[in-house]
């Protein structure tokens, strides 16, 4: 089996409620469609741990998007 430990970065608490759903339903949804396609794709049991955080204005720093081997948009 694999664990895989992902967090979510939101920029205002008001979208981590969003995501988070009333009492967990969306993250639990999102947990559970990302977990049966990861584990298709490996082909064998996915442990998904879901994180979810607040950092103010993640989306206008480029070192963030480097984090995650993405190209910051100019």
């Amino acid at each position: 089996s694999v664990r895989i430990d992902q967090t979510i970065y939101v920029e205002r608490d008001s979208q981590k409620k969003i995501v988070l759903g009333h009492k967990g339903e969306t993250i639990r949804a999102i947990g559970q469609a990302a977990r049966m396609e990861i584990s298709g794709i490996l082909e064998q049991k996915v442990h998904l741990f879901l994180f979810v955080k607040v950092r103010e204005n993640w989306g206008d720093d480029p070192e963030r998007y480097r984090e995650m081997g993405l190209e910051f948009p100019h």
